[in-house]
């Protein structure tokens, strides 16, 4: 069976704000500031901004900002946030991955607030922002076997086999030679900032050489006739590109609705946009089980019901964020 081409195609730039919504951004930019040879400088930020009315300013809710410093094995070696939970120096040391999630939780509890969805998306950024060498150096696989040993670079970015649904066992992804790299870097990332909406975006940490973005997007409104709040938001991974602009390797759209009352999932349509292999597009179906849970519990619930080849790691990224709704939804409630 031939299988269609993957999706390629960004939707870009962000929509601009409605009235009466309440807007999430977050993104995390990674660097090598000393080099590839160096580590990794993670610029983590996060922001709140509700729109009482179209046209008009947006109003701050919540801010913040981070700087962490990685080795190449993943390792935090240096931490620095604003604001700083207490505790937050106990990450130094710890390597990014489930271990890190865990140790987040204990450090704050306080799962809802903007900085810990952003500190949230280290473990799966630091995975994926290798990527970014291959933008800038042809031969990165090469210098990373030198420096790491033989199996690292396809441990830190390469096929590791049912890890996801587009990585099960027989898939494009994971046959010797089945889609060539330069393929999967074929999709233009655009700019996730509207002209038209100069606001709906904080500032991001554009910076030059290589790097790595990942960017997120959550608005929310409510129906206060019908009691229903709406969600619409967006999940990026980009790479700058030599020759200038980015280039994107996973997109997501994610639309939903819960009940205000009782924050019961309603509807989910995930919507894949930018994905490397012909497969990936398969894992929304499995979404529609998480309708009919709760989202103040859809973190555990993503985890339990689309664990790996039964989910998209990216897409579960995008849905684990919707535990954040109910926050958003209250500082616009009434």
């Amino acid at each position: 069976m031939t299988l269609p081409p993957p999706p390629r195609t960004t939707a870009n730039p962000a929509p601009v704000r409605v009235a009466g919504s309440v807007r999430r951004t977050t993104s995390i930019d990674v660097s090598w500031p000393d080099g590839i040879e160096g580590e990794r400088l993670f610029v983590g930020a996060a922001r709140d901004l509700w729109t009482p009315a179209a046209g008009e300013e947006g109003l701050t809710l919540a801010a913040a900002r981070f700087e962490v410093r990685m080795s190449e094995d993943k390792t935090i070696t240096a931490i620095a946030a604003d604001p700083a939970p207490a505790g937050i120096g106990r990450l130094v040391g710890a390597r990014a991955g489930g271990h890190l999630r865990a140790l987040l939780r204990e450090v704050m509890p306080d799962l809802a607030h903007p900085l810990y969805l952003v500190l949230d998306d280290l473990s799966g950024t630091a995975l994926v922002s290798a990527f970014a060498w291959s933008q800038w150096y042809p031969d990165w696989a090469e210098r990373l076997r030198e420096r790491l040993g033989e199996e690292q670079p396809e441990r830190l970015m390469g096929p590791r086999v049912n890890v996801c649904w587009g990585l099960q066992e027989g898939n494009s992804g994971v046959r010797p030679g089945g889609v060539p790299s330069d393929e999967i870097a074929s999709a233009d990332a655009g700019d996730v900032r509207n002209p038209l909406d100069l606001q709906g975006w904080h500032a991001l940490s554009d910076h030059e050489g290589a790097g790595f973005r990942r960017a997120r997007r959550i608005d929310v409104t409510r129906d206060a006739a019908s009691g229903v709040i709406r969600i619409d938001s967006a999940f990026q991974d980009s790479a700058a590109r030599l020759a200038g602009g980015r280039v994107a390797i996973h997109e997501y759209l994610l639309r939903a609705t819960a009940d205000a009352a009782t924050l019961e999932v309603l509807s989910i349509e995930p919507e894949a946009r930018i994905l490397p292999f012909s497969e990936c597009p398969g894992a929304v179906l499995n979404t529609q089980r998480l309708v009919g849970r709760n989202l103040g519990e859809i973190r555990e619930e993503v985890l339990a019901q689309l664990r790996g080849p039964e989910g998209c790691t990216h897409l579960n990224d995008a849905l684990r964020a919707l535990a954040d709704v109910p926050e958003l939804a209250a500082a616009i409630a009434g």
